[in-house]
């Protein structure tokens, strides 16, 4: 299920790509969503400015969310009026950052409140096997280029949206010695990942979980 690094280039593959990780589906086939870019990634829905009209899907670059993600959409803002596209969008964008950085440095308490438990599972497992092979991930995400909403959901109270991500990340495996064994910091890949999320909009919690990741095809 989870990929276990053996190899040097395994592991760097590993670090650049959660799909690497992750990408087993998790039984959930469909997807969730994300909040504002603060110091917790994790997604929280609040009211937007009622003077604020909520964002449709655009021409790209300025894209909100795939035009065959509308249904959805407009399903959720039916079901939550707090829920603002512009703002999950800030907050997927934090939650990328923030979950890629803590799994890249082993940092599973942080990743623990933002993911659900099959995704920290196999976060947990290969965290352990790096440890155990005594290699470490030197990775830093660059930028993120685009992020758009791809699916969205509703069933009965259970949202659940996808976010497309496109980043550029550059990546460097190390072993026990500190010495480079795959990865360059000066060479940035581009990556384009699924990540996805889902909240329960008849709880008073306002956050949501990351519970699938994927490689986009």
């Amino acid at each position: 299920m989870a990929v276990i690094v053996i190899l040097a280039l395994v592991a760097l593959f590993i670090g650049l790509r959660l799909y690497s990780v992750l990408g087993e589906r998790t039984g959930h086939e469909q997807q969730p969503i994300l909040r504002p870019a603060d110091s917790d990634a994790r997604v929280e829905s609040r009211p937007a400015p009622s003077s604020v009209a909520q964002p449709a899907a655009q021409d790209a670059g300025d894209l909100a969310y795939l035009p065959t993600a509308g249904p959805g959409v407009r399903a959720v803002l039916a079901a939550d009026s707090t829920f603002d596209v512009a703002r999950f969008l800030e907050g997927a964008k934090s939650a990328y950052s923030l979950v890629l950085e803590a799994f890249w440095k082993g940092d599973l308490a942080t990743l623990k409140p933002h993911v659900d438990a099959h995704v920290y599972e196999t976060f947990a497992t290969a965290v352990e096997q790096r440890q155990k092979d005594g290699l470490t991930l030197d990775n830093r995400l660059v930028a993120i280029e685009q992020a758009v909403i791809s699916e969205a959901n509703l069933e009965r109270s259970v949202a659940i949206v996808t976010v497309r991500f496109e980043a550029d990340i550059a990546a460097v495996t190390r072993n026990a010695e500190k010495q480079v064994v795959a990865g360059s910091m000066s060479d940035a890949v581009q990556t384009r990942d699924l990540w996805t999320f889902r909240r329960d909009l008849a709880s008073r919690d306002p956050n949501w979980l990351l519970i699938e990741t994927d490689e986009e095809a």
